[in-house]
């Protein structure tokens, strides 16, 4: 199983992180955090990364119904989407929440990540 949803699409990389937002909000998702590691790496590291960010995007439905779930779930929040300059254009992909819960042995919460995956891979299939 991958834990990957990826697409690569024909778009400059700045604006193809507003329009993987637009696409999120679609979808109910709002991004709390914003990580920009090529700035991070360079200021941090010194070295020179491409572009390359991570958009921390979190349904508040659907996290309300994990916390319920699995009260340390948190430890695995927001779903992370990542956007990066590629070759190809930009490449956006979003984490399998099914892949990374496969360690919790909580049916209910499988049900809650199976909803989210359906979420998060039609928001990268309109992209």
């Amino acid at each position: 199983m991958s834990y990957h949803f990826t697409k690569t699409i024909q778009m400059p990389f700045d604006d193809a992180i507003g329009h993987v937002t637009d696409e999120l909000q679609k979808s109910g998702f709002g991004v709390l955090t914003t990580i920009d590691v090529k700035a991070t790496l360079k200021k941090k590291l010194d070295v020179d990364f491409k572009p390359y960010t991570i958009l921390g995007a979190c349904n508040p439905q659907m996290a309300y119904k994990a916390l319920q779930a699995e009260n340390k779930i948190g430890a695995m929040l927001p779903c992370n989407v990542l956007v990066q300059e590629s070759e190809g254009g930009t490449e956006v992909s979003a984490v399998d929440p099914v892949a990374s819960m496969q360690a919790i042995d909580n049916p209910e919460l499988g049900a809650i990540a199976t909803e989210v995956r359906s979420m998060l891979k039609q928001v990268i299939d309109r992209l």
